[in-house]
């Protein structure tokens, strides 16, 4: 789940330098950054990622000095490398960036710009790196990346933020691995109270990926509705017939997601809001609610009182009340792979044009706002 998906392409291969060399890879056109534009804070959020890739990838492969690669990808656009975040294998993991002109624009009005974004990178296939990565991919399938000591340092980093810095200024940002940390660290600061700016490209989610199996609408709809009676009846079983409610702070929470319909990793957060607001719409988000709040894993080890609605241990990662969704609807190429986090600062703007945004917010009634995602 990261950066070995685009180690070949096609069946050709493609020089890990030239996916690491930002002049010849990176979003090189924005040479003047609008904050108020989603496209550039998505550019440089993605950036900032593969940054955090490139340090990774210039440890294994002993790039130092004038053959470092990494540091244009947070440079160009003004920002300085204030710490990397290292795992217990020493490996790379994330980093933390400071944008050296944020004093420009701290008293501009109705214009977000982050002053320390923290970024996460993914799963690398290389060197000893993937041994660690790979156990946590598991993790994040089994829903217990909470468990992984990447996790618990993830969290601290980000605390250690928040409790010496004006949290509004902070930023995260992940791809695939890394953007299941920022998952997990976004709600867990959210219900402390810090609502944290945050950039998740394509994210992993522990279900079918409906997206990806043949059959029409009403097929996989049914499928869909069968599994939130199934896991609802089970899980109300569990805790006394009682049916949980969306923590309104996690609700008001909303997280910038960006998913690919023919990357299976991700795809299924297409689906698991569409499901989301059908279910709404027929007056069933109950049974939504409460199907989708417990994992297989949590229904099958689970015991009766032990869990509570709001511990982030027992339910999915992917539950989200809300987001903000960009979809890339381009079919993947030989430079553009569905999985790849480079398709998120598309230069071509014809491309762009088949990018389609989504809006999810919870009603006070309990309903959704209409997703027309077709």
């Amino acid at each position: 789940m990261g950066r070995g998906f685009r180690k070949r392409l096609g069946g050709e291969a493609i020089a890990s330098e030239d996916t690491d060399t930002f002049s010849i890879f990176g979003p090189f056109h924005l040479t003047s950054i609008d904050w108020t534009n989603p496209y550039h804070r998505t550019s440089v959020a993605s950036s900032l990622v593969n940054g955090v890739y490139t340090l990774e990838a210039d440890r294994l492969e002993e790039r130092v000095g004038s053959e470092a690669l990494a540091k244009p990808w947070w440079e160009f656009f003004h920002f300085t490398l204030l710490e990397t975040l290292l795992d217990d294998d020493s490996s790379i993991y994330g980093a933390i960036f400071e944008y050296e002109l944020y004093n420009v624009y701290e008293n501009t009005p109705n214009v977000k710009v982050p002053r320390y974004v923290i970024a996460f990178r993914g799963t690398v296939l290389k060197g000893k790196t993937w041994k660690f990565d790979l156990k946590l991919d598991l993790k994040c399938i089994f829903n217990t990346l909470h468990q992984g000591g990447r996790s618990m340092y993830a969290l601290n980093a980000v605390r250690r933020m928040v409790d010496n810095h004006n949290h509004s200024a902070i930023w995260l940002a992940g791809h695939s691995l890394g953007a299941a940390l920022v998952l997990l660290a976004g709600k867990t600061m959210t219900r402390v109270g810090f609502l944290l700016e945050s950039y998740i490209f394509n994210p992993p989610i522990s279900s079918i990926p409906l997206e990806q199996l043949p059959g029409g609408d009403i097929i996989k709809g049914v499928f869909q509705i069968a599994k939130s009676v199934v896991k609802a009846t089970v899980a109300m079983a569990l805790t006394d017939l009682q049916v949980p409610q969306d923590d309104p702070k996690t609700a008001s929470w909303i997280p910038y997601l960006y998913v690919n319909p023919a990357d299976p990793i991700c795809a299924g957060y297409i689906d698991y809001f569409r499901h989301k607001t059908f279910m709404s719409e027929i007056g069933a988000s109950h049974i939504e609610r409460t199907g989708a709040r417990k994992s297989v894993r949590s229904l099958l080890v689970g015991r009766k009182g032990k869990t509570l609605s709001s511990d982030l241990s027992s339910e999915p990662l992917h539950l989200l009340p809300s987001a903000d969704m960009t979809v890339n609807k381009n079919k993947p190429t030989k430079s553009t792979t569905a999985h790849g986090l480079h398709q998120w600062w598309e230069r071509d703007s014809t491309l762009r044009a088949n990018w389609e945004s989504c809006c999810i917010r919870p009603y006070p009634e309990g309903k959704l706002e209409q997703l027309t995602l077709q």
